[in-house]
């Protein structure tokens, strides 16, 4: 772990500085919408954006760092991400902030793409998934800790609006200044999307459904706590619950994912999770019973992610794994895009209003647990001694991080079973 710390500190504080600034103007413009008046539906889209421009960053960043390199893609995607932050308060129209989301979901994808192919870069085979496991507490810390800071400022202001473009601006310089050399950069190409459905069609419609949960997640708890006149210090409590959640239980799932069997251990998370949706549908006027809601829904379905690419995987071949990852991301980025356009119309005036937040979710991890049973009935599982291991990703990162995550997946049942030919 030291060894990781030593090689990989400046990666790992630029990312997290990163992370503050993304987690902090997801939540402010939630509330900031609020104060603008913006309808639901429009927040609705402008959330959704992010997840338009992430999905096609996560598909032509790649070509760009190819042709230009990584310091150059990662200055210049720093620099719209800086300038984007600063327009937000500057231009309060919700076209503007559409586009303003796509620009920086696009950034933000092509910035994790760069920096996890340096974090890949920077670890050797003994440590890969030390090296991993720390980034992406380094994520889940960061996008808590940008909750905090929603206190610092008045979302009504532009004040806020500046730390965030200044954390951005910042966490850029430990990474350009310290990371060498510029690693090698390659990717596995996706499977098509029908091979992988005939491979499994429980991963790719999990994974679909499961874009859509945590884009709600995401984009649209901050919102849903403003239509709910939940006080700043609640959606800042509110929406890091979702987070903990998901900090806390991933390990323990990803336990029990490898000594069961996992469309069951679904089944399970799907019915936890939709469980906690109801609950914040229900009893949502009770501010620790949000909290409750809040942490089962983030500490089921984030972990889901991970678990869905394990199940995958356990019906392809080491070689294939990589590229059916690939597969399984876009499926969910997919899902992503239409999330918060279906949330924000539930959430209505005219429809069911704040509710719809928790209604959606709810039903969305319902549908996840049904499929789930359904397809117990059509194929026998797996055994459990001949599955591979889980290995604990979130669904903020980019394929490159998911590659390398079943890359140290391999390489540790490899071991496991081989353990003298692996030495």
């Amino acid at each position: 772990m030291l060894q990781v710390l030593s090689s990989a500190w400046a990666l790992l504080l630029g990312m997290g500085l990163l992370m503050v600034g993304n987690g902090l103007q997801s939540t402010l413009l939630g509330v900031r919408g609020e104060i603008q008046e913006f309808s639901t539906l429009q927040m609705s889209f402008v959330m959704s954006a992010y997840f338009v421009g992430f999905l096609g960053g996560s598909r032509l960043a790649p070509e760009m760092i190819r042709r230009v390199g990584h310091v150059r893609v990662f200055a210049a995607l720093a620099s719209f991400i800086s300038a984007v932050m600063i327009m937000y308060p500057l231009l309060a129209d919700p076209i503007a902030w559409s586009l303003g989301r796509v620009v920086i979901g696009f950034c933000f994808s092509g910035v994790y793409v760069t920096a996890e192919s340096w974090l890949n870069n920077a670890a050797n085979n003994e440590n890969r998934g030390q090296a991993l496991s720390l980034y992406m507490i380094v994520q889940m810390i960061g996008i808590v800790s940008a909750q905090g800071l929603m206190l610092v400022g008045d979302p009504a202001g532009y004040e806020t609006f500046v730390i965030a473009s200044i954390l951005v601006s910042i966490s850029f310089a430990p990474i350009l200044l310290s990371i060498s050399p510029t690693p090698a950069f390659d990717t596995a190409k996706p499977m098509t999307l029908k091979q992988l459905m005939d491979i499994s069609p429980l991963g790719c419609v999990g994974m679909f459904l499961l874009g859509g949960i945590f884009s709600a997640q995401f984009g649209m708890a901050a919102v849903y706590g403003a239509q709910a006149n939940l006080t700043l210090p609640q959606i800042s409590i509110f929406v890091a619950s979702f987070y903990v959640g998901a900090m806390l239980l991933q390990y323990p799932l990803g336990w029990f994912s490898d000594r069961m069997d996992r469309r069951f251990l679904i089944l399970l998370v799907g019915v936890v999770g939709g469980s906690g949706a109801l609950i914040g549908m229900f009893f949502g006027g009770q501010f620790p019973m949000l909290l409750v809601a809040a942490f089962m829904i983030g500490g089921m379905s984030n972990p889901l992610y991970s678990l869905l690419i394990a199940y995958t995987n356990d019906y392809l071949g080491h070689e294939d794994m990589a590229a059916a990852s690939g597969g399984l991301v876009f499926i969910n980025g997919l899902g992503a895009i239409a999330g918060p356009v279906i949330t924000g119309w539930l959430m209505g005036d005219g429809v069911f209003g704040p509710s719809g937040f928790f209604l959606i979710i709810a039903a969305l991890l319902f549908i996840t647990a049904v499929y789930a049973a359904y397809r117990m009935t059509q194929r026998a599982s797996v055994p459990v001694d001949e599955t591979g291991m889980m290995a604990p990703i979130y669904p903020t990162i980019s394929p490159v991080a998911v590659e390398v995550a079943q890359e140290v997946a391999i390489e540790a049942d490899q071991e496991e079973q081989n353990p003298q030919e692996v030495a």
